[in-house]
Protein backbone atom coordinates (compact mmCIF):
# COMPACT_ATOMS: atom_id res chain seq x y z
CA UNK A 1 0.00 0.00 0.00
CA UNK A 2 1.43 3.49 -1.09
CA UNK A 3 1.39 6.56 1.33
CA UNK A 4 -1.76 8.17 0.06
CA UNK A 5 -3.51 4.79 0.06
CA UNK A 6 -2.46 4.67 4.14
CA UNK A 7 -3.28 8.35 4.66
CA UNK A 8 -7.01 7.84 3.25
CA UNK A 9 -7.52 4.39 4.96
CA UNK A 10 -6.21 5.91 8.23
CA UNK A 11 -8.67 9.01 7.81
CA UNK A 12 -11.77 7.36 6.61
CA UNK A 13 -11.33 3.53 7.51
CA UNK A 14 -12.99 1.75 10.27
CA UNK A 15 -11.80 0.14 13.13
CA UNK A 16 -12.49 -3.27 14.86
CA UNK A 17 -11.96 -3.35 18.82
CA UNK A 18 -11.94 -6.76 19.76
CA UNK A 19 -11.17 -6.91 23.64
CA UNK A 20 -9.62 -9.08 25.76
CA UNK A 21 -9.25 -11.85 23.04
CA UNK A 22 -6.24 -14.44 24.75
CA UNK A 23 -3.28 -15.25 22.98
CA UNK A 24 -2.75 -17.71 20.08
CA UNK A 25 -6.67 -17.22 19.02
CA UNK A 26 -6.68 -17.81 15.70
CA UNK A 27 -8.80 -14.24 14.09
CA UNK A 28 -9.11 -13.22 10.90
CA UNK A 29 -11.02 -10.72 8.73
CA UNK A 30 -11.73 -11.75 4.87
CA UNK A 31 -8.81 -13.67 3.06
CA UNK A 32 -6.11 -13.01 5.54
CA UNK A 33 -6.18 -15.05 9.47
CA UNK A 34 -3.20 -14.61 12.13
CA UNK A 35 -2.88 -16.11 15.81
CA UNK A 36 -3.53 -13.48 18.05
CA UNK A 37 -0.46 -11.40 20.01
CA UNK A 38 -0.64 -10.62 23.78
CA UNK A 39 -0.87 -7.11 22.96
CA UNK A 40 -3.97 -7.86 20.25
CA UNK A 41 -6.86 -5.70 20.60
CA UNK A 42 -8.26 -5.62 17.43
CA UNK A 43 -7.99 -4.18 13.59
CA UNK A 44 -7.47 -0.86 12.17
CA UNK A 45 -8.11 0.48 8.67
CA UNK A 46 -10.57 -1.24 7.16
CA UNK A 47 -12.41 -0.43 4.12
CA UNK A 48 -16.24 0.44 4.71
CA UNK A 49 -18.58 -2.07 3.04
CA UNK A 50 -19.20 -5.77 3.50
CA UNK A 51 -16.64 -8.08 5.28
CA UNK A 52 -16.18 -11.02 7.18
CA UNK A 53 -14.49 -11.31 10.37
CA UNK A 54 -14.34 -15.31 12.07
CA UNK A 55 -11.90 -16.26 14.95
CA UNK A 56 -11.07 -19.96 16.46
CA UNK A 57 -10.53 -20.29 19.97
CA UNK A 58 -6.80 -22.53 20.62
CA UNK A 59 -6.18 -24.65 23.63
CA UNK A 60 -3.19 -24.44 25.68
CA UNK A 61 -1.87 -27.69 23.34
CA UNK A 62 -2.38 -25.89 20.23
CA UNK A 63 -5.65 -27.23 19.30
CA UNK A 64 -7.96 -24.88 17.43
CA UNK A 65 -11.80 -25.21 17.76
CA UNK A 66 -13.90 -25.20 14.87
CA UNK A 67 -14.43 -21.40 13.40
CA UNK A 68 -17.23 -18.60 14.24
CA UNK A 69 -17.48 -15.79 12.08
CA UNK A 70 -19.79 -13.00 11.13
CA UNK A 71 -20.26 -10.39 8.01
CA UNK A 72 -20.62 -6.95 9.29
CA UNK A 73 -21.00 -3.71 7.08
CA UNK A 74 -18.26 -1.20 8.39
CA UNK A 75 -19.18 2.54 8.12
CA UNK A 76 -16.63 5.66 7.15
CA UNK A 77 -14.49 5.92 10.64
CA UNK A 78 -16.91 3.54 12.43
CA UNK A 79 -15.73 2.07 15.37
CA UNK A 80 -17.23 -1.61 16.49
CA UNK A 81 -16.67 -2.68 19.71
CA UNK A 82 -16.58 -6.45 20.49
CA UNK A 83 -15.74 -8.45 23.56
CA UNK A 84 -14.41 -12.32 24.62
CA UNK A 85 -16.22 -14.29 27.17
CA UNK A 86 -13.12 -16.28 28.80
CA UNK A 87 -16.31 -19.28 29.50
CA UNK A 88 -17.75 -19.91 26.57
CA UNK A 89 -14.44 -19.20 24.52
CA UNK A 90 -16.78 -17.36 22.26
CA UNK A 91 -17.66 -13.62 21.72
CA UNK A 92 -19.60 -11.91 23.59
CA UNK A 93 -23.19 -10.79 21.91
CA UNK A 94 -24.26 -8.61 24.14
CA UNK A 95 -23.76 -4.95 23.05
CA UNK A 96 -21.18 -2.24 24.74
CA UNK A 97 -22.28 0.60 26.83
CA UNK A 98 -22.66 3.70 25.15
CA UNK A 99 -20.34 4.88 27.98
CA UNK A 100 -17.90 1.86 27.18
CA UNK A 101 -18.63 2.98 23.05
CA UNK A 102 -17.77 6.68 24.07
CA UNK A 103 -14.35 5.84 26.10
CA UNK A 104 -12.88 3.39 23.45
CA UNK A 105 -13.58 6.22 20.71
CA UNK A 106 -11.86 8.78 22.92
CA UNK A 107 -8.93 6.36 23.18
CA UNK A 108 -8.41 6.18 18.97
CA UNK A 109 -5.03 7.71 19.05
CA UNK A 110 -3.91 5.21 22.33
CA UNK A 111 -5.55 2.22 20.95
CA UNK A 112 -3.84 2.63 17.85
CA UNK A 113 -0.41 0.51 18.82
CA UNK A 114 -2.51 -2.36 19.72
CA UNK A 115 -4.53 -2.80 16.12
CA UNK A 116 -3.30 -4.30 13.14
CA UNK A 117 -3.48 -3.23 10.25
CA UNK A 118 -6.06 -4.43 7.56
CA UNK A 119 -4.71 -6.78 5.00
CA UNK A 120 -4.80 -4.37 1.97
CA UNK A 121 -2.70 -6.80 -0.16
CA UNK A 122 -5.29 -8.89 -0.85
CA UNK A 123 -8.47 -6.35 -0.81
CA UNK A 124 -9.00 -6.76 -4.30
CA UNK A 125 -9.17 -10.05 -3.80
CA UNK A 126 -12.05 -9.89 -1.20
CA UNK A 127 -13.92 -7.37 -3.53
CA UNK A 128 -13.72 -10.13 -6.14
CA UNK A 129 -15.34 -12.45 -4.03
CA UNK A 130 -18.02 -10.22 -2.01
CA UNK A 131 -18.73 -7.40 -4.55
CA UNK A 132 -22.54 -8.40 -4.98
CA UNK A 133 -22.94 -8.77 -0.87
CA UNK A 134 -25.15 -5.70 0.23
CA UNK A 135 -25.49 -4.68 3.52
CA UNK A 136 -29.28 -5.52 3.16
CA UNK A 137 -28.48 -8.69 1.99
CA UNK A 138 -26.16 -9.76 4.43
CA UNK A 139 -28.39 -8.86 7.13
CA UNK A 140 -31.28 -11.15 5.66
CA UNK A 141 -29.23 -13.98 5.26
CA UNK A 142 -27.11 -13.75 8.51
CA UNK A 143 -28.71 -15.83 11.17
CA UNK A 144 -30.67 -14.12 14.03
CA UNK A 145 -27.86 -14.99 16.45
CA UNK A 146 -25.39 -12.81 14.05
CA UNK A 147 -22.81 -15.79 14.17
CA UNK A 148 -22.04 -18.22 11.77
CA UNK A 149 -20.61 -21.27 12.86
CA UNK A 150 -18.25 -24.18 11.37
CA UNK A 151 -20.28 -26.81 13.52
CA UNK A 152 -23.98 -26.92 13.47
CA UNK A 153 -25.41 -25.68 16.74
CA UNK A 154 -27.74 -28.47 18.22
CA UNK A 155 -30.19 -28.45 21.09
CA UNK A 156 -31.98 -31.39 22.83
CA UNK A 157 -35.77 -31.09 23.14
CA UNK A 158 -37.38 -31.60 26.09
CA UNK A 159 -38.53 -35.39 26.35
CA UNK A 160 -37.74 -38.01 28.92
CA UNK A 161 -37.29 -41.99 28.99
CA UNK A 162 -40.63 -42.62 28.73
CA UNK A 163 -41.38 -40.08 26.10
CA UNK A 164 -38.71 -41.34 23.81
CA UNK A 165 -39.92 -45.32 24.37
CA UNK A 166 -43.46 -44.34 23.18
CA UNK A 167 -42.26 -42.48 20.22
CA UNK A 168 -40.02 -45.52 19.22
CA UNK A 169 -42.86 -47.86 19.91
CA UNK A 170 -44.79 -46.16 17.37
CA UNK A 171 -41.79 -46.11 15.22
CA UNK A 172 -41.43 -49.80 15.61
CA UNK A 173 -44.86 -50.59 14.59
CA UNK A 174 -44.08 -49.63 11.12
CA UNK A 175 -40.42 -50.15 10.91
CA UNK A 176 -39.54 -52.99 8.92
CA UNK A 177 -38.05 -56.19 11.07
CA UNK A 178 -34.57 -55.70 10.04
CA UNK A 179 -34.63 -51.70 11.87
CA UNK A 180 -36.33 -52.59 14.93
CA UNK A 181 -33.12 -53.35 16.44
CA UNK A 182 -31.87 -49.51 15.66
CA UNK A 183 -34.89 -48.42 16.39
CA UNK A 184 -34.74 -49.68 20.14
CA UNK A 185 -31.38 -47.72 20.54
CA UNK A 186 -32.60 -44.23 19.18
CA UNK A 187 -35.72 -44.86 21.62
CA UNK A 188 -32.91 -43.94 24.38
CA UNK A 189 -31.14 -40.91 23.06
CA UNK A 190 -32.72 -37.56 22.83
CA UNK A 191 -33.87 -35.23 20.16
CA UNK A 192 -31.77 -33.06 18.86
CA UNK A 193 -32.93 -30.16 16.61
CA UNK A 194 -31.04 -26.53 15.19
CA UNK A 195 -30.74 -24.16 17.58
CA UNK A 196 -32.67 -21.70 17.11
CA UNK A 197 -30.97 -19.18 15.25
CA UNK A 198 -28.63 -20.06 14.22
CA UNK A 199 -29.27 -21.07 10.94
CA UNK A 200 -28.40 -19.14 8.24
CA UNK A 201 -31.94 -17.75 6.37
CA UNK A 202 -30.33 -18.77 2.86
CA UNK A 203 -33.25 -18.41 0.16
CA UNK A 204 -35.26 -22.13 -0.17
CA UNK A 205 -34.95 -23.68 -3.88
CA UNK A 206 -38.87 -24.40 -5.02
CA UNK A 207 -38.47 -28.23 -5.35
CA UNK A 208 -41.46 -28.42 -7.91
CA UNK A 209 -39.39 -27.52 -11.02
CA UNK A 210 -42.53 -26.59 -13.63
CA UNK A 211 -45.27 -24.24 -13.19
CA UNK A 212 -48.54 -24.92 -11.62
CA UNK A 213 -51.30 -25.88 -14.19
CA UNK A 214 -48.43 -27.38 -16.80
CA UNK A 215 -49.20 -29.28 -19.74
CA UNK A 216 -46.92 -32.26 -20.41
CA UNK A 217 -44.79 -30.64 -22.80
CA UNK A 218 -43.79 -27.84 -19.77
CA UNK A 219 -43.38 -30.70 -17.45
CA UNK A 220 -40.75 -32.61 -19.67
CA UNK A 221 -38.77 -28.86 -20.80
CA UNK A 222 -38.92 -27.48 -17.24
CA UNK A 223 -37.53 -31.21 -15.64
CA UNK A 224 -34.39 -30.27 -17.72
CA UNK A 225 -34.30 -26.28 -17.57
CA UNK A 226 -34.20 -24.70 -14.42
CA UNK A 227 -35.95 -21.24 -15.56
CA UNK A 228 -39.45 -21.37 -13.73
CA UNK A 229 -37.31 -22.22 -10.18
CA UNK A 230 -35.06 -19.58 -11.09
CA UNK A 231 -37.99 -17.63 -11.88
CA UNK A 232 -39.80 -18.30 -8.49
CA UNK A 233 -36.39 -17.34 -6.53
CA UNK A 234 -35.77 -13.90 -8.45
CA UNK A 235 -39.57 -13.49 -8.07
CA UNK A 236 -39.98 -14.29 -4.07
CA UNK A 237 -36.53 -12.47 -3.07
CA UNK A 238 -34.96 -10.09 -5.50
CA UNK A 239 -37.46 -9.24 -7.87
CA UNK A 240 -36.05 -5.18 -7.22
CA UNK A 241 -32.77 -6.38 -8.47
CA UNK A 242 -31.62 -9.82 -10.18
CA UNK A 243 -28.22 -9.35 -9.01
CA UNK A 244 -28.61 -9.95 -5.05
CA UNK A 245 -28.90 -13.67 -6.20
CA UNK A 246 -25.43 -13.48 -7.17
CA UNK A 247 -24.80 -11.84 -3.44
CA UNK A 248 -26.06 -15.26 -2.17
CA UNK A 249 -24.14 -17.34 -4.36
CA UNK A 250 -21.06 -15.27 -3.16
CA UNK A 251 -22.42 -15.21 0.67
CA UNK A 252 -22.76 -18.65 0.41
CA UNK A 253 -19.05 -19.97 -1.23
CA UNK A 254 -17.51 -17.17 2.16
CA UNK A 255 -19.74 -18.91 4.40
CA UNK A 256 -17.85 -22.66 3.11
CA UNK A 257 -14.67 -21.49 1.84
CA UNK A 258 -13.75 -18.73 4.83
CA UNK A 259 -16.46 -19.63 7.59
CA UNK A 260 -15.74 -23.46 6.62
CA UNK A 261 -19.97 -24.05 7.14
CA UNK A 262 -20.94 -27.32 5.39
CA UNK A 263 -25.01 -25.29 4.62
CA UNK A 264 -22.72 -22.74 2.45
CA UNK A 265 -21.41 -25.40 0.32
CA UNK A 266 -24.72 -27.11 0.14
CA UNK A 267 -26.77 -23.59 -1.21
CA UNK A 268 -23.69 -22.93 -3.49
CA UNK A 269 -23.89 -26.08 -4.99
CA UNK A 270 -27.49 -25.92 -5.48
CA UNK A 271 -27.39 -22.20 -6.66
CA UNK A 272 -24.51 -22.92 -9.28
CA UNK A 273 -27.04 -26.13 -10.27
CA UNK A 274 -29.93 -23.99 -10.91
CA UNK A 275 -28.28 -20.88 -12.11
CA UNK A 276 -25.97 -22.95 -14.98
CA UNK A 277 -28.87 -25.15 -16.12
CA UNK A 278 -31.68 -22.18 -16.97
CA UNK A 279 -31.84 -22.25 -20.36
CA UNK A 280 -34.87 -19.97 -21.57
CA UNK A 281 -33.87 -17.51 -18.49
CA UNK A 282 -30.63 -16.79 -20.67
CA UNK A 283 -32.28 -14.73 -22.80
CA UNK A 284 -34.38 -12.66 -19.88
CA UNK A 285 -31.26 -12.17 -17.91
CA UNK A 286 -28.01 -11.44 -19.63
CA UNK A 287 -26.50 -9.53 -17.07
CA UNK A 288 -27.25 -11.93 -14.36
CA UNK A 289 -25.52 -14.70 -16.39
CA UNK A 290 -23.06 -12.44 -17.65
CA UNK A 291 -22.22 -11.24 -13.78
CA UNK A 292 -22.48 -15.38 -12.86
CA UNK A 293 -19.42 -16.02 -15.25
CA UNK A 294 -17.54 -13.31 -13.69
CA UNK A 295 -18.58 -14.91 -9.92
CA UNK A 296 -17.23 -18.39 -10.92
CA UNK A 297 -14.26 -17.23 -12.61
CA UNK A 298 -13.23 -15.52 -9.23
CA UNK A 299 -14.62 -18.48 -6.86
CA UNK A 300 -13.06 -21.26 -8.85
CA UNK A 301 -9.61 -19.51 -8.85
CA UNK A 302 -9.97 -19.30 -5.03
CA UNK A 303 -10.25 -23.20 -3.90
CA UNK A 304 -7.56 -24.47 -2.65
CA UNK A 305 -6.36 -27.34 -4.65
CA UNK A 306 -7.08 -30.31 -2.60
CA UNK A 307 -10.54 -28.81 -1.46
CA UNK A 308 -11.40 -28.57 -5.13
CA UNK A 309 -10.26 -32.30 -5.98
CA UNK A 310 -12.26 -33.55 -2.86
CA UNK A 311 -14.97 -31.41 -2.54
CA UNK A 312 -15.59 -29.40 -5.48
CA UNK A 313 -14.80 -32.08 -8.40
CA UNK A 314 -16.65 -35.00 -6.53
CA UNK A 315 -19.43 -36.93 -8.58
CA UNK A 316 -18.11 -34.53 -11.16
CA UNK A 317 -20.66 -32.31 -9.97
CA UNK A 318 -18.75 -28.40 -11.28
CA UNK A 319 -17.71 -29.45 -14.78
CA UNK A 320 -20.81 -31.41 -15.41
CA UNK A 321 -23.26 -28.78 -14.15
CA UNK A 322 -20.86 -25.98 -16.29
CA UNK A 323 -21.28 -28.72 -19.01
CA UNK A 324 -24.65 -27.74 -19.39
CA UNK A 325 -24.10 -24.41 -19.15
CA UNK A 326 -21.59 -23.61 -21.95
CA UNK A 327 -24.12 -25.99 -24.13
CA UNK A 328 -26.98 -23.57 -23.67
CA UNK A 329 -24.65 -20.22 -24.25
CA UNK A 330 -23.62 -22.08 -27.58
CA UNK A 331 -27.55 -21.83 -28.52
CA UNK A 332 -27.90 -17.92 -28.13
CA UNK A 333 -27.10 -15.40 -30.49
CA UNK A 334 -23.70 -16.35 -31.58
CA UNK A 335 -22.49 -12.33 -31.93
CA UNK A 336 -24.20 -11.80 -27.96
CA UNK A 337 -21.53 -10.65 -25.48
CA UNK A 338 -22.81 -13.48 -22.73
CA UNK A 339 -21.71 -16.13 -25.22
CA UNK A 340 -18.62 -14.99 -25.99
CA UNK A 341 -17.80 -13.97 -22.70
CA UNK A 342 -18.93 -17.70 -21.58
CA UNK A 343 -17.39 -19.40 -23.98
CA UNK A 344 -13.77 -17.33 -23.33
CA UNK A 345 -14.32 -18.22 -19.61
CA UNK A 346 -15.24 -22.16 -20.76
CA UNK A 347 -11.65 -21.77 -22.67
CA UNK A 348 -9.69 -20.45 -19.44
CA UNK A 349 -11.39 -23.76 -17.54
CA UNK A 350 -9.84 -25.95 -19.84
CA UNK A 351 -6.45 -24.34 -19.97
CA UNK A 352 -6.15 -23.87 -16.84
CA UNK A 353 -7.73 -27.24 -15.26
CA UNK A 354 -7.71 -29.63 -18.37
CA UNK A 355 -11.26 -29.93 -18.44
CA UNK A 356 -12.35 -31.01 -21.95
CA UNK A 357 -16.00 -29.61 -22.25
CA UNK A 358 -15.84 -30.32 -25.52
CA UNK A 359 -16.16 -33.90 -25.54
CA UNK A 360 -19.16 -35.90 -24.74
CA UNK A 361 -18.36 -39.74 -23.57
CA UNK A 362 -20.79 -42.43 -23.27
CA UNK A 363 -22.42 -40.69 -19.44
CA UNK A 364 -22.49 -37.43 -21.32
CA UNK A 365 -19.76 -35.56 -18.80
CA UNK A 366 -16.87 -34.15 -19.96
CA UNK A 367 -13.72 -35.54 -19.38
CA UNK A 368 -10.37 -34.77 -18.04
CA UNK A 369 -7.78 -33.76 -20.99
CA UNK A 370 -4.33 -35.76 -21.03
Amino acid sequence: MDQEQAQVLFREGAMLVFLDVPQGTEFGIDCQSWRVGPKFKGVKMIPPGVHFVYFSACSKEGEVSPRTGFFYHFKKREVLIKKWDKVTEDMKTTEVTKEEQDRVESNRKELDQYLGAYPYDSYKKWVSLSNHITESLASRLQPQSGKITAVTQLVSEGSTTQSRRERADREMETAPSGTRQDKEVESRLPELTVEPGSRINFSAIPKQKYPEGATPAQVTQYSMDSSHVLKVILDTHYSDNPMGLLGELQFAFICFLIGQNYDGFEQWKKLVHVLCTSDEALALHPNLFGGLIRVLYFQVGEIPEDFFVDIVSSNNFLTATLQIFFSNLEGTDPGSDLRKRGLKFREHLTKKFKWDFMSEPDDEAPVIVE
